[in-house]
């Protein structure tokens, strides 16, 4: 896809939606960070359900820490895994708690050397907390830049490596964020509004419909 359709594309998205962000609820780096580690192989809905009252009542990770495994386990044991990312994020907290005074580090090596946090939740971190122009890629993402041929790629980080290199810079910091929601909402997996779809006229898939009603 050439450089003037891409710039037209997020142009396009950008109009639509001009400040997006993420659909997890959160007041901290740090509730966002666990909000992400929770968000693994689960829905933002079901996230933020379970949020709501785990962070009322233990929003830092010194609160966080103090409950313990079990503990937390209460709060969010409607979350897919939850036994696993219980454990990791009681990890985490007692790292941030020793290592970082509490505070969630603003760095991707520091990130990922988090128990449960991987490059995508690192990114998300970097971007939405911090405003790194970075751009984590979820099944949303990976299916929208292969579908549209924006930036086609066979793994997650492919992806991510193409969207960095043809994304023009001014769209960078929200790209993440335009991309992700046009894959929930409207380039879905099963059935893809293409009627609907901002972008259509753009897009490269070869199996669109030929006619949109």
């Amino acid at each position: 896809m050439n450089k003037k359709k891409i710039t037209e594309i997020f142009e396009r998205l950008k109009a639509q939606n001009p400040s997006p962000t993420t659909e997890l609820k959160y007041k901290t780096p740090f509730q966002l960070l666990i909000a992400v580690i929770l968000s693994a192989q689960a829905t933002d809905v079901s996230v933020n359900k379970a949020t709501k009252e785990l962070f009322l009542a233990a929003g830092t990770p010194e609160k966080m820490l103090a409950l313990g495994v079990e503990g937390l386990k209460n709060y969010i044991k409607t979350i897919g895994l939850y036994n696993t990312k219980a454990e990791n994020i009681i990890k985490t907290c007692r790292i941030l708690v020793e290592k970082y005074h509490a505070k969630v580090p603003n760095d991707r090596k520091a990130l990922e050397s988090l128990p449960g946090v991987g490059r995508k939740t690192a990114n998300v971190v970097l971007n939405t907390a911090f405003g790194h122009p970075t751009i984590a890629v979820d099944t949303h993402i990976f299916r929208v830049a292969n579908r549209t041929g924006i930036a086609p790629g066979k793994t997650p980080l492919e992806v991510e490596k193409k969207l960095l290199k043809v994304v023009p810079e001014t769209f960078k910091k929200d790209a993440h964020h335009w991309l992700i929601l046009h894959g929930r909402y409207v380039c879905t997996a099963r059935k893809p509004k293409c009627n609907q779809c901002p972008i259509a006229d753009l897009c490269e898939w070869k199996e669109k419909p030929e006619t949109m009603n």
